[in-house]
């Protein structure tokens, strides 16, 4: 294609490796019109369980009724969707999931749609996510911190090398692989990029504001909160909050919200708010409710605050100023070799740190081990037979969805979970 023909010739790469190049292009292209033809659907996945819940729909651990290959599946109902801009993010996703083949991205195998949802059909990380592991410990050391915290730095940095900006990292979309390493997920999606991305928002969140969370109560009334209580308060909102349609501005940086335009920097500030939150217990702008949080945020001069009784390190601290600053000053703005050079990462190996076992050791018994996931038990386990109807997609209302109406494969032998037990 010509888009592959410029993207070799701005690498630069000799004609060897463009003939190389070439082929396993034409190699994916084949394979993807072979699977086009084979379509699939719901009715080839037998649910196991239901893993997680967002704001447009939910993730469930599914077996392939053919192959015996577990995934996460994560189904999107349309009519949760209707805004115009949550299509782009949709599209968003399944092309970053799609283009970036490595180690330190979810990887989708497979997405289709029916009537009324959409499917990404993803590896499962039995591990869980970050957000579970914060809520089970009240804080990191740093050394753990300083694990976790060059992993997705790594993570965000390959990414951004694919010309892509995530907007939205936060702990629930730092995803613990069977080994406990970092993978990236939702990029736009389940819980994030939406109404908690815009000022107006905010502005006019007065009928939300009624609904003042535990969270902050007494800060509501004039008590400052030590440490301890404010971490407790923040821990036992922090699931409510995940699943809630209006998300949280916590981990947002400041700019985003603005309407002069961000970079990719803005993804380095979430990861200081992250960094945070592991060393102090909750993170540093987290308020009764959304319209506060935003306040803090934008006012992040004055509310950026470390608790005395909760010391840290200074070049933690450092770090993290230097992620939660004026994004012009931000560390990262000339290269990632800034922050891996900051003195928070000394002793780092950044080469081999994905081979090396992780700090926090996952406990996983097998490949559809899903103990580091909540339960949903309100949720139906029977997956909804799929209803497809050709002619839907002809409508025009359901021309933007069209996009995503194929079959993308990838091949994975760890999605195994052994043969399927047939009943004698």
């Amino acid at each position: 294609s010509r888009r592959l023909e410029k993207t070799m010739d701005e690498e630069g790469l000799s004609e060897e490796q463009k003939n190389e190049r070439r082929q396993q292009h034409a190699l994916k292209e084949t394979e993807f019109l072979r699977l086009k033809r084979s379509r699939l659907g719901v009715d080839d996945f037998e649910s196991l369980k239901v893993i997680g819940r967002g704001a447009f729909g939910e993730v469930r651990l599914v077996q392939k009724k053919d192959t015996g290959h577990v995934y996460a599946m994560k189904i999107l109902r349309k009519a949760d969707m209707v805004e115009k801009d949550q299509i782009a993010h949709v599209r968003a996703e399944r092309d970053i999931l799609a283009e970036a083949d490595h180690q330190w991205v979810v990887k989708m195998y497979y997405s289709f749609q029916d009537t009324s949802s959409l499917y990404l059909i993803m590896e499962f990380l039995p591990g869980g996510d970050m957000m579970t592991l914060l809520m089970k410990k009240d804080t990191l050391t740093e050394e753990q911190t300083q694990f976790y915290v060059a992993e997705t730095v790594l993570a965000i940095d390959s990414i951004h090398k694919l010309g892509f900006i995530h907007r939205d990292i936060k702990p629930d979309n730092l995803l613990l692989d069977n080994k406990g390493h970092i993978k990236l997920s939702d990029f736009g999606l389940c819980t994030g990029m939406k109404k908690s991305h815009r000022t107006d928002f905010y502005k006019d969140l007065t009928s939300h504001s009624g609904r003042t969370s535990n969270f902050g109560k007494d800060l509501a009334n004039g008590n400052p909160m030590d440490s301890k209580r404010k971490a407790e308060s923040w821990k036992r909102n922090r699931r409510a909050l995940a699943y809630s349609t209006v998300g949280t501005p916590d981990y947002i940086a400041p700019e985003v919200f603005m309407q002069n335009g961000y970079s990719s920097s803005c993804d380095w500030w979430s990861l200081g708010v992250i960094m945070y939150e592991m060393l102090i217990g909750y993170p540093p702008f987290c308020s009764e409710n959304p319209q506060e949080t935003y306040r803090k945020v934008m006012n992040w001069r004055e509310t950026l605050i470390f608790p005395p009784e909760m010391p840290i390190s200074n070049e933690a601290r450092d770090l993290i100023k230097r992620f939660c600053c004026d994004p012009d000053h931000r560390i990262g703005n000339n290269s990632v070799e800034e922050i891996k050079s900051h003195p928070f990462f000394r002793g780092v190996d950044w080469e081999h740190i994905r081979e090396r076992p992780a700090l926090i050791p996952v406990d996983v018994k097998g490949i559809d081990d899903t103990s580091n996931f909540d339960d949903f038990p309100e949720i139906d386990l029977k997956l909804p037979t799929s209803q497809h109807n050709e002619e839907e997609f002809k409508d025009p209302k359901y021309k933007d969805w069209v996009f995503i109406n194929y079959t993308f494969k990838r091949f994975e032998g760890l999605t195994q979970r052994g043969p399927r037990m047939h009943k004698s």
